[in-house]
């Protein structure tokens, strides 16, 4: 879908769709329960459609009812066949989670995703898993792992994904004998961890964090019952068109949230004022776009520094984060690991901008359109789909105005 949008400022009430992040967990830990769990407020994105498809090619049932869901969980073991097929769509969450969960329930399995999915890293499973003897073959698109996840220490570096170190998190538990989960060096997006194991406390699976160290025994999830909580992540686009001079209430946060992007209401103050601002994004690299869209209009200049793996997104975000700014008007420039930005008073607009497949460059480009002095139009906006199906909706509730074009 290709859309043209009139500069506007957005103003009123929005509430953020609930955690993408939460959910992807929730759900696991639903599928690996022994009875049937109930999780309420979800939203069926893209994304979370893909875990959905997994945890039933797992063996779990799963039951809609509006933005509620049944999930009768597999218990440590899925039922004996073939190893399952795991389409994860473009869900780097889906597929880091389940691929050590698919091994400890049920085997291993064939992965298969679209768009950079398959491309994105995958080294630090492949090593572990190689010295534990499990076959990690990748044959066109599809990953086939073979084997048996065998309990004991685990080491894996800090700095590629957090993702590595929940799906671990997650299938450890279900092993005959303790395991530890160690950083190799200093673990980046630590929230993210520690949001996995709020969820699984939800389901009865404790486990214990020390120095970039966590220790599990083994243990079985319980089913229970569980709301996701709003999403930070998607609330920073909104916060960030209330900081580009509109005036966007959000409401249904929670400032005491696990989730690593509460940190863009601090840093959207940092940047209230003038003057020149470093920004550290190593723990929550997803603010970027945001942020960025934020830092273009103002007085002083920002460095967003520590962003090196936006390269391994959906897109390589450092270059589509400052080709789309850039292109609207913006002063930023690209480095290895950083984006330097020089704020102007304002946006000439008039590009044509491609969303290059990325939920959140679309979104970025929607809220700097705000501020911009011309009309922009963007290619492929539907991929918002990936993460908040109904982003568009909520930008025109809000003063938004969009023209779809053939």
């Amino acid at each position: 879908m290709d859309i043209r949008i009139e500069p506007r400022r957005l103003s009123g009430a929005v509430t953020p769709p609930p955690s993408k992040s939460l959910a992807h967990r929730l759900l696991l830990c639903a599928a690996l329960a022994e009875g049937e769990s109930s999780l309420h407020n979800i939203e069926l994105s893209e994304d979370i459609e893909a875990t959905l498809r997994c945890v039933k090619a797992l063996g779990a049932e799963v039951t809609r009812a509006g933005r509620s869901l049944r999930v009768a969980g597999v218990g440590a073991k899925a039922p004996a066949g073939a190893p399952p097929l795991f389409d994860c769509g473009e869900s780097g969450s889906t597929l880091r989670f389940l691929l050590p969960v698919a091994l400890a329930v049920c085997g291993g399995g064939d992965f298969t995703g679209r768009g950079r999915l398959m491309q994105r890293p995958l080294g630090p499973y492949e090593t572990l898993f190689r010295e534990q003897g499990i076959a990690f073959e990748c044959e066109g698109d599809t990953l086939r792992v073979r084997g048996t996840l065998r309990p004991g220490r685990c080491a894996l570096p800090g700095d590629v994904s957090s993702q590595f170190f929940t799906g671990l998190l997650l299938a450890l538990p279900l092993l005959d004998a303790p395991s530890a989960v160690e950083a190799t060096t200093p673990p980046e997006s630590a929230d993210y961890i520690e949001l996995t194991r709020r969820a699984q406390l939800a389901a009865g699976v404790e486990s214990r964090a020390e120095d970039g160290r966590f220790t599990v025994r083994p243990q079985r999830y319980r089913a229970f019952e569980a709301a996701v909580e709003a999403d930070w992540s998607q609330a920073a686009f909104w916060l960030a068109a209330s900081g580009l001079g509109g005036a966007v209430r959000v409401k249904g946060l929670d400032p005491r949230s696990a989730q690593g992007d509460r940190r863009f209401a601090a840093f959207a103050r940092l940047l209230a004022g003038g003057g020149d601002r470093t920004i550290d994004v190593r723990d929550c690299p997803d603010l970027v776009p945001p942020l960025a869209a934020l830092a273009a209009v103002r007085a002083g200049r920002c460095r967003l520094e520590g962003a090196a793996r936006l390269r391994l997104k959906e897109s390589d975000r450092l270059a589509t984060v400052s080709a789309a700014l850039n292109a609207l008007g913006a002063d930023v420039r690209e480095e290895p690991e950083a984006l330097e930005i020089r704020g102007v008073p304002s946006l000439r607009g008039g590009a044509a901008l491609d969303c290059a497949g990325d939920h959140r460059i679309a979104m970025m480009c929607a809220v700097a359109a705000t501020r911009c002095e011309k009309s922009v139009v963007l290619r492929g906006a539907d991929c918002v789909n990936k993460s908040y199906p109904s982003f568009w909706e909520e930008y025109r509730r809000l003063g938004g105005c969009i023209h779809v074009l053939d």
